[in-house]
């Protein structure tokens, strides 16, 4: 590899960053904005949120065409490859996050005039900044190449879901109380699981960086069950014996 094509490649592979960064960014914008239209009942900028997905879409189908031109015209090895092959996953997710705030807009819209009990709605508010700090440090592991601050997201996810848990409790409990009618009981678990969700994609990035910076794969306890019972019938393994 030519001095020259080195210096292309990670020039490419440094503006895969920037944009990948920037879509961190306008997912954790749109977070803080659909968690308050839903504590404000402000229609008008559940509508902007929704309407504004558009632009978080169009960045991400950037940044994939982006992985696929850079894959295909220079190559990328070894720790470049996982650069942008980890970008292309991590694009994924934050794409995804984009579209759940865009589910708790709708919720919004579909509960307008609910009134929330004071727990309920300092619950929200608990969810919310969980699920933008999540996102925020897994933004900051990937543009740091920070592995271990990536491999550590899932631990600090226990808080994100025992909130969801309590969240749950609090809706049921609301609605035995009769201060909450069971439209906006339904509604608020989905909003618990969406926020709960953008958490669980927090970890997926920070599982990405581990693997872009020390080559290791995310685990997945279901996927080795799956194998190993396979190998216990004699069946035949998916992807077993590739070089």
């Amino acid at each position: 590899m030519t001095e020259d094509y080195r210096k292309q490649l990670h020039h490419e592979i440094d503006a895969i960053k920037s944009d990948v960064v920037r879509l961190g960014a306008l997912a954790g914008e749109a977070l803080a904005r659909s968690t308050e239209v839903l504590l404000t009942s402000d229609m008008e900028a559940a509508q902007a949120v929704i309407d504004d997905d558009d632009e978080l879409d169009a960045v991400s189908i950037e940044i994939e065409e982006r992985c696929f031109r850079c894959l295909a015209l220079q190559s990328p090895m070894a720790s470049d490859l996982r650069a942008v092959i980890a970008s292309l996953r991590i694009n994924s997710d934050i794409e995804r996050s984009g579209d759940l705030m865009v589910n708790v807009a709708k919720a919004a819209r579909r509960i307008y005039g609910t009134s929330f009990p004071p727990r309920i709605r300092g619950l929200v508010q608990q969810m919310s900044d969980e699920a933008a700090r999540l996102l925020r440090l897994s933004i900051d592991a990937y543009a740091e190449r920070d592995g271990p601050l990536g491999a550590a997201l899932r631990d600090m996810d226990d808080r994100l879901d025992a909130l969801q848990a309590d969240f749950v409790q609090a809706i049921f409990e609301a609605h035995a109380a009769g201060s909450l009618d069971l439209p906006a009981a339904v509604q608020l678990a989905l909003v618990a699981r969406y926020f709960e969700r953008a958490g669980d994609h927090a970890v997926n990035i920070g599982e990405r960086v581990s693997f872009m910076t020390e080559g290791r794969l995310p685990t997945h306890p279901g996927a080795a069950e799956a194998r190993a019972g396979r190998s216990a019938r004699g069946e035949p393994i998916p992807g077993a014996g590739r070089p």
